[in-house]
């Protein structure tokens, strides 16, 4: 649904007639924003600071009719706060904030870089939520529930999962962690992660183990010959790389599976960018052991 189309749509009210005339087919009943707070109205300035340059901003706030009234020596999103302030203050809602954060978004503007518009809108939904409000990807706002907390605002945008689409993660980590990421809880989804990784050991090697226990039965080259290999292991330097991988799992365990495993999320906290370095780690082990080849050794061997 379109910003003016239903009930359910913001209609801005007073945008200015050159854009009211553009729109003018698809105008419904209006329905007025209201006002945001002062704090509430700068951080989306900030966002929208990085969105455009300080040409781009003069000719967004000239489009909108608004009154530049710091000027291109200011700080951009400083000069987007001043003139969206006294647009807000004038009107009376903030149908004019949603306008110009409309304009500066249009997903044409960022056709040479979609993961900058991606990751713009993603930080303005965090902001747009305590309102009530949603980016869509084609650009327009819509009317959403309002979110209470910055957890819910942060659920709304969903940034871990959209951040682990640009990695390229491993389709197995989302899989195993698709409710915890909906939720936003980082602290269950490197728990969920984690286990993956085990449950693909087991399943490729036929040992029933855990941990780093796993670990060792699956890639352990002390009987000479590994479960699971991850190259010929013709020479050290081939060897080496085998090892390695192995103390990365075993680290991974230890430093991931066995905390969260027993320690309750209150006391071991993680923040999204520790979930987002972890499930990149965890993705980056799942193709290492896609690619193992199952030797004799494996319980799961079949000639």
């Amino acid at each position: 649904m379109g910003l003016w189309r239903t009930r359910a749509s913001i209609v801005a009210g007073r945008l200015g007639n050159g854009w009211i005339a553009r729109h003018r087919h698809t105008v419904g009943v209006a329905i007025v924003v209201e006002s945001l707070s002062d704090g509430h109205l700068q951080e989306i300035c900030k966002v929208l600071g990085d969105a455009a340059t300080g040409s781009e901003i003069s000719r967004l706030l000239r489009d909108g009719r608004m009154e530049d009234r710091l000027g291109e020596g200011a700080t951009k999103w400083r000069r987007l706060h001043a003139a969206l302030a006294e647009r807000q203050a004038r009107d009376g809602n903030a149908n004019g904030v949603c306008a110009l954060v409309m304009r500066a978004m249009e997903p044409v503007r960022f056709s040479s870089d979609p993961a900058r518009f991606e990751a713009l809108r993603e930080a303005l939904n965090v902001r747009l939520a305590f309102a009530g409000l949603r980016l869509r990807e084609d650009g327009r706002i819509v009317r959403d529930s309002k979110a209470p907390t910055l957890a819910a605002a942060e659920q709304r945008a969903n940034a871990l999962r959209a951040r682990l689409r640009e990695r390229n993660v491993h389709p197995d980590v989302l899989a195993f962690c698709r409710q915890e990421l909906v939720q936003q809880n980082y602290f269950h989804a490197v728990f969920e992660a984690t286990k993956s990784v085990a449950d693909k050991i087991r399943s490729k090697s036929g040992f029933s183990s855990d941990g780093s226990r796993l670990v060792d039965d699956a890639f352990g080259l002390s009987s000479g010959v590994p479960a699971l290999a991850i190259n010929m292991l013709r020479n050290e330097t081939e060897r080496s790389k085998h090892v390695g991988l192995m103390m990365l799992l075993k680290g991974m365990f230890s430093t991931f599976r066995n905390t969260t495993a027993h320690a309750p999320k209150i006391a071991w906290p993680i923040g999204l960018d520790d979930a987002l370095d972890l499930l990149t780690l965890v993705s980056m082990l799942h193709r290492r052991i896609d690619a193992a080849h199952v030797t004799p050794a494996a319980p799961a061997y079949k000639p």
